[in-house]
C-alpha cells in the first residue's frame, strides 16, 4: 500500500502525510527533507546551489543532517527549490525514495513528484493545494512560533518564486497525477484537512481492491 501525497510548499501535505502514516500504520518519508539536506550541504561546503556539479556532490550528505532543525528554515527551503531543478540531483535521490516507497507493508511519501515519478503505481494519490495567501499565513504563524521574524509579504513572494520554479522545471514538474484526488485546504483547519485526506485514501483503497 503506497500513499502518495504531493503539493506545493505549506499546503499542509506534510501534516496530512504524517496523520495518514499514523492512521494506516505505515512509515512516512518527507522527501522534501532530502532536497533540503542537499541544499544545506551545498551551503556548508561553500558551493553554489545553481551549479549542478556542486548540487550533485552534496547528495552524498551524512544521514545525521536529516535531523538538523535548520532544514526547516525558509532559507534552506529556498536552497532545496534551487538544487531540485538539476536532473542529476533528482536521479541521485530517486533510488532512495523508490526503495522507501516499495518496502514491505507499504509507505506514505510526501513531496512534489511522488504520484507522477517516484511511485506512479501508488494505490492512493493525493494532491494537496491551497492559495498562496493561505499558505503564506500558515508559514508566517509557524515561523513566529519558532521565534523567527519575517514579513508576511516576504513569505508570499518566496512561495510564488518556489511555485514558479517547481511548476516549470524541465524534470518532474509540480503537477497533480492524472488520477490524483485534489484537496484544497485553503478554507480547512488541520483536523478537517486530515479527515478529508483519510476519507479520500480509504475510498481509493476500496477502489484498488475491487
Amino acid at each position: 500500500m503506497i500513499i502518495a501525497v504531493d503539493g506545493p510548499t505549506a499546503s499542509g501535505k506534510g501534516t496530512i502525510a504524517k496523520a495518514l502514516s499514523a492512521h494506516f500504520g505505515v512509515p512516512h518519508l518527507d522527501t522534501g527533507l532530502l532536497y533540503r539536506a542537499v541544499g544545506r550541504q551545498v551551503l556548508l561546503a561553500g558551493g553554489d546551489p545553481g551549479d549542478p556539479d556542486d548540487a550533485l556532490a552534496a547528495c552524498r550528505f551524512e544521514d545525521a543532517l536529516l535531523e538538523d532543525p535548520v532544514l526547516r528554515d525558509e532559507e534552506t527551503g529556498g536552497l532545496a527549490s534551487r538544487v531540485s531543478v538539476h536532473p542529476p540531483v533528482r536521479e541521485a535521490l530517486f533510488a532512495r525514495q523508490r526503495a522507501f516507497a516499495t518496502q514491505d507493508g507499504g509507505a506514505v511519501l510526501d513531496g512534489r513528484d511522488i504520484g507522477t515519478v517516484i511511485a506512479p503505481e501508488a494505490a492512493a494519490k493525493l494532491f494537496i493545494t491551497a492559495s498562496v495567501e493561505a499558505r503564506a499565513h500558515r508559514r508566517f504563524l509557524e515561523m513566529r512560533e519558532r521565534g523567527v521574524k519575517v514579513a508576511l509579504i516576504e513569505i508570499q513572494d518566496d512561495l510564488r518564486r518556489r511555485d514558479e520554479r517547481d511548476r516549470n522545471r524541465s524534470v518532474a514538474p509540480l503537477r497533480p497525477a492524472e488520477d490524483a484526488m485534489v484537496i484544497d485546504t485553503s478554507a480547512l483547519d488541520r483536523d478537517e484537512a486530515i479527515a478529508a485526506a483519510i476519507e479520500a485514501v480509504t475510498f481509493a483503497m476500496g477502489d484498488a481492491k475491487r
